[in-house]
């Protein structure tokens, strides 16, 4: 039988000389650092609790003319002001940062894209942080649509594939997964087209899409047998 071989025994003692060392060697180095890293956590909740929330009570008062000039489709006013109260461009410009800042930034984004300002809107609502994934899918279909006006269909088909998928509903769902299979038949992939069609037929059946979606099937597979 071979002879176990004794295992050394771990010097604990030794290592924490070790650190110790360290430590009383990088004093100052290691000062800095911490000091740097208090600094970033400080800075940090400064600017959550006191910037951003001193914007957000600003913003937030001052946000409900906008939105009402938006609302009644008044799009000059709600995108200039109205010489006392801000508009849209001005607050996502100034308090962006808040969520009342970002919600303009959303509206300022639906208003270029009703004056057909296409290229205004996609910068904006590509800027906007969308808070959950509903009003991200919406975001997403419209700059699609932008995209759509200005004749770029294939970044409009990617942003129709990204509205279709970023929040699965009987509501909006099914209505981007149309924008996305009519802008792949515009292209000529009828393939495409038809396998999107056939998904609104499989998971919304019930919705409005799904209930006329055998024409548009038929429609593709007569135009893809006729190529």
């Amino acid at each position: 039988m071979a002879e176990k071989k004794q295992e050394p025994d771990f010097d604990v003692s030794g290592v924490v000389n070790k650190t110790e060392h360290f430590v009383d060697q990088n004093k100052k180095s290691l000062g800095i650092i911490l000091i740097a890293l208090l600094v970033a956590v400080g800075g940090y909740l400064f600017y959550q609790k006191i910037y951003v929330a001193g914007k957000e009570k600003e913003a937030s008062a001052m946000l409900f003319h906008a939105e009402k000039y938006f609302t009644a489709d008044s799009l000059n006013l709600a995108i200039n002001g109205d010489g006392n109260n801000p508009g849209l461009e001005e607050l996502a410009s100034d308090y962006g940062v808040s969520p009342s800042g970002n919600i303009a930034r959303y509206y300022l984004g639906m208003a270029y894209m009703k004056q057909k300002e296409y290229d205004k809107a996609i910068e904006t609502l590509k800027a906007y942080d969308a808070p959950d994934a509903m009003s991200g899918s919406v975001v997403y279909g419209a700059i699609g649509d932008a995209y759509m006006e200005l004749k770029n269909t294939d970044e409009a088909i990617s942003f129709y594939e990204k509205a279709s998928k970023e929040n699965s509903n009987t509501f909006s769902t099914p209505i981007m997964l149309m924008k996305w299979a009519g802008a792949l038949e515009s292209t000529g992939d009828y393939k495409g087209a038809k396998s999107v069609y056939e998904k609104i037929k499989k998971d919304y059946s019930t919705s409005t899409e799904g209930a006329q979606i055998d024409k548009y099937i038929a429609r593709v597979e007569a135009l893809a047998g006729s190529n």
